[in-house]
């Protein structure tokens, strides 16, 4: 057996799910399926979007698989590089929105609310802080959502996704707004959050491989 934990061979591991788990590989076939059917987002885009979320949930074999899928329906290196740029910036947003949680910890006068949507009011004293980070911060959000390879619309799409990933409802809050203003509909959303629900089921399927590589370990 191999130390390395990672190698593409693993994968062949999960041909043995159809014999130990027979309805559950099949309802995860079948979800998947559905996820990626063609719909109001086209494949391609559902991949890209893919692509991200397979970096919020750190699964090597999920961006492998889907970096594939994605460049054999067209997408560019460029796209699928801008798509992951707005997960890292997602994903810095998350930690900037959740200071507000911080501030209200050290208030005495904060409520027993931890999610409130007016905490973001208090985002300026995490800039009066740390002045120069929050500037970068800020200056490197604006860079990722910006017009590129992909449209500020479609950007905007993937944050939403990414939020959900995240777990983070300012993020979801706040680019799930920006997105309406850029003309998303309700079911392309909608269609982008189930590719992160199948991504994040995905990332625990695909890790099975290391179970039954470990478990077969003597």
């Amino acid at each position: 057996m191999t130390d390395i934990f990672y190698q593409k061979s693993h994968a062949q591991h999960l041909n043995q799910l159809e014999e130990l788990a027979p309805n559950q590989t099949k309802a995860f076939s079948d979800f998947n399926k559905g996820v990626f059917k063609e719909g109001v987002l086209t494949t391609k885009e559902k991949e890209i979007i893919a692509v991200s979320i397979a970096h919020v949930t750190q699964c090597p074999y999920c961006i492998d698989t889907h970096t594939k899928n994605a460049k054999k329906e067209g997408a560019s290196l460029e796209e699928l590089v801008e798509a992951v740029m707005v997960t890292s910036a997602v994903e810095a947003g998350g930690a900037v929105t959740h200071g507000t949680n911080m501030h209200n910890a050290l208030s005495e006068e904060a409520d027993d609310t931890l999610y409130e949507r007016s905490n973001l009011k208090h985002l300026n004293r995490l800039g009066q802080n740390a002045k120069d980070a929050f500037e970068g911060y800020s200056k490197f959000n604006d860079a990722a959502m910006e017009e590129g390879k992909l449209s500020k619309k479609f950007k905007e799409i993937v944050a939403v996704a990414v939020g959900h990933a995240t777990l983070c409802p300012y993020c979801i809050d706040v680019h799930t707004k920006n997105a309406d203003k850029q003309g998303a509909t309700e079911e392309e959303l909608s269609e982008a959050v189930l590719v992160a629900s199948a991504m994040l089921a995905g990332g625990s399927y695909a890790h099975m491989a290391n179970m039954i590589n470990s478990y077969g370990e003597d």
